[in-house]
């Protein structure tokens, strides 16, 4: 059975931005206090650890949610074939199958949010400026995903981008309020 180039992006569609967004909101929540100047310095090392933290939770929040949908596509697949034994199709290669797509889903997730948490956070460190324009930077690539999804999903780009957007700013706005960093 092959697959084409659309089918596997449709397959790693949904873990891809969930770990993109899931990095930029993490980055944005967590270092916020940092970014705008009253917390600790932005540094490399916080971006690390950051991301570090976005890629955990990704990779745990990935993992159960796609696993357990998977598993339920088994189970009720199993009950319209009037079969016997609950979880009967789970214990078979197709149930190897959801554990191997779920690993590979919480693996682009992992990586993705790694990135969206780290990169804009590790560039705040490197480049000379003010540390505000890390946040900026980081809502404005939301907003760009926004239009990118809408655009995808015949969306309407401006309104995915504008909510994507504010999504963002209140992120920020609550961790600096928090002000965990």
């Amino acid at each position: 059975m092959t697959t084409t180039l659309r089918q596997q992006v449709e397959l790693i569609r949904l873990p891809l931005v969930l770990g993109l967004t899931d990095g930029l909101l993490n980055a944005l929540t967590l270092a916020s206090a940092s970014l705008w100047g009253t917390g600790a310095a932005v540094s490399v090392q916080l971006a690390a650890r950051v991301g570090c933290a976005s890629l955990v939770t990704a990779a745990f929040t990935v993992f159960v949610a796609d696993y357990a949908e998977r598993r339920a596509h088994l189970i009720r697949a199993a009950r319209e074939l009037n079969l016997t034994r609950k979880g009967q199709l789970a214990a078979t290669r197709l149930g190897r199958l959801a554990v191997m797509r779920a690993l590979r889903a919480m693996a682009v997730a992992c990586l993705a949010s790694f990135l969206g948490a780290a990169l804009p956070l590790a560039l705040g460190a490197l480049l000379p400026g003010p540390r505000w324009i890390v946040a900026l930077l980081a809502i404005a690539a939301l907003a760009v995903l926004g239009a990118l999804l809408a655009r995808i999903l015949a969306g309407r780009p401006g309104v995915w981008a504008l909510a994507m957007g504010c999504g963002g700013a209140a992120v920020t706005a609550v961790g600096t309020w928090l002000h965990i960093v």
